[in-house]
């Protein structure tokens, strides 16, 4: 095998009194791919671009990454550090949505359609308030960064940035309105990153803090909208999925309210990494073989708007479906995996 330093894997996990690794847990196959998807034995293409991405990704992180020191996160199961194997700059990936390649893997079941209440409730409603994230869209995974008062009750909301950013600076409203009167400009950025609102009380910093949107008049006359996430941090294996289908679908609803065809979807990540307790859950995903959705064709999973929507802020959940996902297949051939939170 030989590809893994075990004995760098295990010194950080031995100091916290984890049990450590073995060679035969980090065992895995080389990732073949034909630079934009995986390959079989006899060179046929497998899975989607984010299945070749995902185990690409992986393996980089196991086999280059490196220990962090001073950890702020802790385990949620016994208040352990949660160290985790990362590299800075390595990751910059692109899908063209308008020729049907996708992020979405099949190596595990991915619940998509909820995470994007997510991304309605921070640049839709414009909101941080935990009810109203749970109540309209089920969503309760952000409910650890819950702010409490000065005498230790749960406020039900996350304070700024995130929706109070948005609604601050009119970012999203402003993006829609620059998007058609001014397609070529290069400033359409909505950035959560602003200084002032960490002043104010608030849970957790935004790990996807920033979206850069341009117009491209395409050779074939088509006027395309590509968009890049710019990620400062990414809990890969968790989250990383996840967190590029949420900007597809904010993507697409742009696109569809402005009037542009879903073009290039770039993602940016700045460090990018694996909890120490997630390493045998990324072996495990390198030893799977991801999906065929269409065994004839390979087309991939995607998103689809309901047509008849022309106005971002009149999208519901309902407005939103994902087809070409086997998941009942995926489910069978690629169980899902727990993971040991750390926040």
């Amino acid at each position: 095998m030989g590809k893994i330093d075990i004995d760098y894997i295990n010194t950080p996990l031995l100091e916290k009194g984890d049990e450590p690794l073995k060679l035969k847990d980090l065992n895995y196959p080389d990732v073949v791919t034909n630079g934009s998807y995986l390959v079989d034995s006899n060179g046929n293409p497998i899975g989607t671009k984010g299945d070749m991405y995902t185990k690409v990704i992986m393996d980089k992180i196991l086999t280059e990454g490196c220990y962090d020191k001073n950890v702020r996160p802790r385990y949620e199961s016994d208040g352990k550090p949660a160290n985790t194997l990362s590299l800075n700059n390595a990751v910059h990936i692109s899908y063209d949505i308008s020729e049907g390649e996708s992020p979405m893997i099949t190596l595990r079941p991915i619940a998509v359609k909820k995470s994007i209440g997510e991304v309605l409730w921070i640049y839709q409603d414009a909101s941080t308030d935990l009810n109203l994230l749970k109540d309209k869209y089920g969503v309760t995974w952000w409910d650890e960064w819950d702010l409490v008062d000065e005498h230790g009750n749960k406020k039900r909301n996350i304070g700024s940035p995130y929706g109070t950013t948005v609604a601050d600076y009119d970012q999203m409203k402003n993006l829609l309105v620059e998007l058609r009167e001014t397609p070529d400009s290069r400033r359409h950025i909505i950035d959560l990153w602003q200084l002032e609102e960490f002043k104010k009380p608030h849970g957790l910093k935004p790990c996807a803090y920033s979206t850069v949107w341009n117009v491209r008049h395409g050779r074939d006359g088509v006027d395309y909208l590509d968009m890049k996430l710019i990620q400062r941090s990414s809990d890969f294996l968790v989250a990383g999925c996840i967190n590029q289908m949420q900007y597809v679908a904010l993507m697409l609803m742009v696109s569809q309210a402005t009037g542009y065809v879903p073009g290039k979807f770039t993602w940016d990540v700045q460090n990018i990494q694996i909890y120490d307790r997630h390493i045998k859950q990324a072996v495990e995903l390198l030893n799977r073989e991801p999906v065929n959705c269409i065994e004839d064709d390979y087309t991939e999973p995607y998103l689809s708007l309901n047509p008849g929507i022309s106005d971002f802020y009149d999208f519901t959940m309902d407005d939103i479906h994902i087809k070409n996902y086997p998941r009942e297949l995926i489910k069978t051939k690629n169980p899902q995996l727990k993971f040991d939170k750390g926040i």
